[in-house]
């Protein structure tokens, strides 16, 4: 139930390639492990090897010398050819390179090539690696001379035929052990799979994604604690939704009480024009016709001069009556001279029906261009207002304030009553709900608050573009 995912994905998209895979990080870092642990051991191997031919090529080279030197004796008494043929019987000394040379420096005799892994060699560079330094030695005889070379050629391809071995276990170690731990850590990280699709599913608008059981005690952990966290964000969707719905409701709401409220005043200007009109103009004939009766009957029926001044008195008590019914629907001065006028006649005529009460009206700024619903909406409220603070509060002090700013219009009606009823929050108070409709139905704001010595203060303000946008949004 995707609510809200819009843009979710491109930015996955653009994230995706950015980081190195978890399961590829640890298998490099196992990789270079092992394949460190392989340097440390071919290094090891290395050193042991290159020990072992310095000590063997070292060993031999002394023995070599040492049984030359012995036989420089043979060399005075024979001279070289007895040294030549001790040479050619004596042949090959491991690890050594033997040559004989005569007075004038001509090559007499040089060892015979090793039989041992003949015709084979290490490498160059693992020569290098492992073979010692080397000299020469030259054992003088009285017409020439013997060179003895050292020679690690065999030494060094016995280490290297030992190496070769190692070096391929090593390498197929890494390789199968690389490969265990892959497949080790991808089984492993297989809940954190798993977590990582449900988060891009929630991310994706998801919400109702849940994830399995996940094996492992810490992945079971998270996979709860995902569960949990996707069934909080699901709630808090939902109750956004619901939230969003519950505010459109609202809104129609008040566009419908403002329509209800618009069409009732105009029934009400309607029914008060019918009363003025129609219902004056018959009361004031009823009074005529009684003043007629009543003059031709004077001298000649007392009776019945009697009983049409009484059907004038009804006909004038009438009238009264109807003038004031009229006022209540829809107050003449609102459509005739403004809300200004209006509510001075509001206030004076509230004076007239309660004189015990002091009531003050301030206005500052112009009210011309106050007009259609938003100058109904003050005075209605101004008249509520009044009403609330003379019938219910008791009030014998009520000041009305009325402030024309620059965006809107701004009523404040203050009172020394008895203060705010503690369920006034409650429904059932349809005055104060009535007040609040109109003005937040026209975009403006009510408030009602107990002041600290006493009484109620009531602040309503209200945009002066709500006409406007009323009559733009109607067109």
């Amino acid at each position: 139930m995707g609510i809200s995912g819009i843009g979710a994905e491109p930015r996955l998209r653009r994230t995706k390639g950015l980081h190195m895979p978890l399961r590829l990080q640890i298998n490099l870092i196992i990789a270079s492990m092992l394949l460190a642990f392989a340097a440390l051991l071919a290094g090891l191997q290395l050193n042991n090897t290159s020990r072992g031919v310095r000590e063997e090529i070292g060993g031999s080279n002394l023995v070599a010398i040492q049984v030359l030197s012995q036989v420089e004796a043979t060399s005075r008494e024979g001279g070289l050819p007895a040294m030549l043929g001790f040479l050619q019987a004596l042949g090959r000394i491991r690890g050594n390179e033997i040559e004989l040379y005569g007075e004038d420096g001509t090559l007499l005799y040089r060892s015979p090539p090793p039989r041992y892994k003949a015709g084979r060699d290490a490498p160059q560079w693992y020569a290098r690696l492992v073979a010692p330094p080397l000299k020469s030695r030259d054992i003088v005889l009285p017409h020439g001379r013997v060179v003895v070379r050292p020679d690690p050629s065999r030494a060094i391809l016995d280490g290297w035929d030992d190496f070769v071995p190692l070096l391929l276990t090593l390498l197929v170690g890494v390789l199968v052990a690389n490969g265990l731990a892959h497949w080790l850590v991808g089984r492993a990280l297989r809940p954190f799979q798993q977590l990582s699709g449900g988060l891009r599913a929630i991310a994706l608008g998801d919400y109702a994604n849940r994830l399995p059981a996940l094996p492992g005690r810490e992945a079971r952990g998270l996979g709860e604690a995902f569960n949990s966290m996707a069934q909080s964000v699901q709630d808090g969707m939902l109750a956004r939704e619901k939230a969003r719905a519950a505010t459109v409701a609202l809104a129609e709401n008040r566009e419908l009480t403002q329509v209800i409220q618009t069409r009732i005043e105009e029934v009400r200007r309607q029914i008060a024009r019918e009363l003025h009109d129609d219902l004056g103009q018959q009361l004031t004939a009823i009074k005529s016709l009684g003043f007629a009766i009543s003059h031709r009957a004077q001298g000649q029926d007392v009776r019945i001069a009697e009983s049409a001044r009484m059907v004038v008195e009804c006909a004038d008590a009438m009238y009264e009556s109807v003038h004031q019914m009229v006022g209540q629907l829809r107050p003449p001065a609102l459509d005739r001279f403004g809300l200004a006028d209006a509510l001075q006649d509001l206030v004076e005529q509230a004076g007239i029906q309660h004189p015990g009460v002091h009531i003050q009206l301030q206005i500052d700024g112009a009210l011309d261009a106050v007009r259609g619903e938003l100058a109904t909406a003050v005075y209605r409220i101004a008249q509520e207002s009044l009403t609330n603070a003379l019938r219910h509060a008791q009030a014998q002090l009520i000041a009305l304030h009325v402030r024309m700013q620059p965006q809107q219009i701004t009523l404040e009606v203050r009172d020394d009553g008895r203060g705010l009823h503690p369920d006034w929050e409650q429904t059932g108070h349809f005055g104060v709900i009535g007040m609040r409709e109109r003005a937040e139905g026209l975009g403006g704001s009510f408030a009602m608050e107990p002041i600290a010595t006493g009484g109620v203060r009531m602040r309503a303000s209200l945009p002066l573009l709500a006409d406007t946008k009323r009559e733009t949004n109607r067109g």
